[in-house]
């Protein structure tokens, strides 16, 4: 053997280094996930003519009075911030494919000069030997990764759904509001300026004509903090839906109740089946548990490098020596049990928080469940009894102030009830729509009351089985 035949080794070490990494990086499984759940089209902007095509959908959208199943569409096409999320993919695709990859070689020379000698060179190419060991293992801890990624981007998609959801509702009831208190204040003021003729013509005391000023100005202020409300949750649904001003127009009235309610059985066990959160949870403990595996059987050599190569020495008198080289630490101090048992901590903490996560979501579906039914009762008692009375109350109150038996005062204000029960339908009919799309959610969707410790058990593992952190989050 001689130098050609170090370059030579040098060469085949470098063949391999021609890796792609597909761009579609599992979205068609997050995809696939998203229908499984109802969700509506999701796009990965990736420069492909297929951009153009949702950037005149969005357009198309934007074009009518959106209802809350379109702003959520242009929401998971346009919010720029799922774009970032799924990068996510991409990362994980690459550390999948780089854990199929031997670790780069190292080449090391030397240049030695003695009196009266010619130079001495020492050139040596050395790679990682137990990574032709750790690469199936690598590989099997790569891709649950890229499986929990996966997960995590289809939940961050139903999260961003559910939250543009709750924003389209309370902007839109936001809107509907308004609308009541610029009524409630169009009453206070002609009660005002009547009470102000009256005062005048001195049919009415200094009491009662104040009395009539500050219900207007009351209603002026209730106006403006409607006006506020108003701005405020119509921008977070505008950022939603990644809109760079609220130029979005919404179909003016919440939904009325539906006829039927949703089926209420099993829920529980359905959320346990289906949400995301508790997926992705029972992924980790498969994560945790195999890598707990891995490093029970190969724990002796965490953190050892172990190199083998080819090493050559040029003497001074032009003649080189070639031969193998290899280089291994001795186990005598560190054996692999700290790695071990951070293995098995980190499996039994999955264990545990996933215990903790059916405990959590169990009691969220109850807790939704009650919501559900408490705000549909509440707003059919609206429906059906408070507002005909308040509208038979007006009706009356009209018939005896024809008749002369009130005055003008009991018929403005018998309006201006109406019209309060009326913002106050809106209300209940706003927490009915949230408390179900919130139910909705922890059935199909995100859990976004994860506990902490379950929650901590979420995020990433490393797919290095050889480093103390293989088993880490």
């Amino acid at each position: 053997m001689n130098a050609r035949t170090l370059v030579a080794a040098i060469a085949l070490l470098g063949v391999g280094g021609c890796v792609t990494i597909p761009r579609e990086a599992g979205f068609g499984d997050v995809q696939q996930l998203l229908a499984e759940r109802g969700v509506g089209r999701v796009h990965w902007n990736q420069g492909t003519a297929a951009d153009a095509d949702v950037e005149r959908h969005v357009a198309d959208l934007l074009s009518r009075p959106l209802d809350v199943n379109y702003a959520v569409q242009v929401a998971l096409l346009n919010n720029l911030a799922l774009q970032a999320t799924y990068e996510d993919l991409s990362v994980a695709q690459a550390d999948l494919v780089g854990a199929g990859l031997l670790g780069n070689p190292i080449f090391d020379g030397e240049l030695k000069l003695a009196d009266g000698e010619g130079p001495v060179i020492e050139l040596a190419v050395v790679t990682d030997f137990l990574d032709i060991f750790f690469i199936p293992a690598r590989k099997r801890l790569a891709g649950q990764a890229f499986e929990l990624a996966k997960l995590r981007v289809a939940g961050e998609v139903m999260s961003l759904a559910h939250r543009t959801r709750q924003a389209f509702y309370t902007a839109q009831a936001s809107a509907q509001a308004l609308d009541l208190h610029r009524t409630v204040l169009q009453a206070a003021e002609a009660s005002r300026d009547f009470a102000k003729r009256l005062h005048d013509a001195g049919n009415i005391n200094d009491l009662a004509y104040a009395s009539e000023r500050a219900t207007y100005e009351q209603a002026k202020l209730n106006l403006a903090d409607a006006e506020l409300q108003a701005t405020e949750d119509r921008e977070a649904l505008t950022a939603l839906m990644g809109l760079p001003a609220p130029t979005a127009q919404l179909q003016p009235r919440l939904p009325e109740l539906p006829a039927n309610e949703l089926s209420l059985d099993d829920l529980e066990q359905k959320a346990l089946e289906r949400n995301l959160t508790v997926a992705l949870a029972r992924r980790q403990i498969e994560s945790n548990a195999r890598a707990l595996g891995i490093t029970r059987s190969m724990g002796l050599f965490a953190n050892a490098e172990i190199e083998a190569g080819v090493a050559a020495e040029r003497e001074g008198d032009g003649a080189w020596a070639v031969g193998p080289a290899v280089s291994l630490p001795i186990p005598l101090f560190n054996q692999g049990q700290p790695a071990v048992a951070t293995a098995a901590a980190e499996f039994r903490r999955a264990r545990h928080a996933y215990g903790a996560m059916t405990v959590d979501i169990r009691s969220a579906v109850r807790a939704a469940t009650a919501r559900v039914q408490a705000a549909r009762v509440r707003a059919e008692q609206y429906r059906n009894v408070l507002l005909p009375l308040r509208s038979q109350i007006t009706q009356q109150t009209q018939l005896h102030y024809n008749g002369m038996y009130v005055g003008a005062f009991d018929l403005l204000r018998a309006k201006q009830d109406e019209v309060t029960a009326g913002a106050q339908y809106v209300q209940a009919l706003r927490d009915y729509w949230l408390a179900r799309s919130a139910l909705e959610a922890l059935v199909d969707g995100w859990f976004e009351g994860a506990s902490t410790s379950a929650a901590r058990s979420l995020t990433g593992t490393s797919t290095n089985p050889s480093s103390s952190e293989a088993t880490h989050d």
